[in-house]
């Protein structure tokens, strides 16, 4: 349950994704009224109504939520397709720029939630991420591993290396290490709880999908670095959703 709440409130976050516009524009509004809510999204309470005629600054994006400011100063959060119906000073209806595939690529952070198996053993992933370059980004990510014999709790930082950052099935490289704690089941005799180092090496793909979001897939191979000098190799491989801010 604790982890569909955090995909639930991750998906949720894809409405965070925020734009500052280059400079505050005005326009007119031309229905009979807009709604201002509380917050980003048809979640938040309408708490003011803008009429016809009269003229608000838009000044932040996400998504497709608009921060504006009426003239009487009140601040409010306007959806796109209320704002496609007003009129701009020079008397045309108002464009917006579209979220696609652009937007992805030069997304400065990223986080998402990904699912899969390590040697027999079920896995969830979240991570986030901030991208220093086109092609180069680092990342923490926490995963939860549920195995037959024990749970794992494996917390990473990693590098990855983006080669084709416009390609729309776009691949890369991560290279990473971290500490993994090994929690047996009651039911084994005599068994301890172990923390270990741990190293890996990974290949994996985006594919990007809407304005908000994109599929990525990795396998990764890793080395615990055991207390008793026997080391293990583990296999990864996981798929999720990822979103950008």
């Amino acid at each position: 349950m604790p982890f569909i709440l955090i995909i639930l409130l991750l998906l949720c976050s894809a409405s965070a994704y925020t734009h500052a516009e280059t400079s505050h524009r005005k326009v007119q509004i031309t229905d009979a009224y807009i709604e201002l809510h509380t917050g980003p999204g048809r979640g938040y309470p309408v708490f003011h109504v803008v009429d016809r005629s009269e003229w608000i600054e838009i000044r932040t994006r996400k998504t497709d939520w608009f921060k504006v400011v009426a003239s009487n100063g009140t601040t409010g959060w306007a959806h796109q397709n209320q704002l496609e119906q007003t009129l701009n000073p020079q008397g045309q209806q108002t464009h917006f720029e579209q979220i696609d595939q652009h937007q992805f690529n030069q997304r400065k952070t990223e986080a998402g939630v990904l699912s899969g198996d390590m040697d027999g053993a079920q896995t969830i992933t979240l991570y986030a991420a901030y991208k220093f370059t086109q092609n180069l980004s680092t990342e923490l990510s926490l995963m939860q591993a549920i195995g037959n014999y024990s749970n794992n709790l494996v917390t990473n930082i990693n590098l990855l290396n983006q080669p084709f950052p416009d390609w729309r099935i776009s691949p890369y490289f991560a290279l990473g290490m971290g500490n993994i704690k090994t929690t047996p089941r009651a039911t084994l005799v005599l068994a301890k709880d172990r923390s270990d180092l741990l190293a890996h090496v990974g290949i994996g793909a985006y594919a990007y999908v809407s304005s908000r979001f994109a599929l990525r897939a990795e396998y990764n191979r890793y080395v615990v670095f055991s207390n008793n000098d026997d080391n293990e190799d583990i296999k990864e491989w996981k798929i999720g959703l990822v979103t950008f801010f």
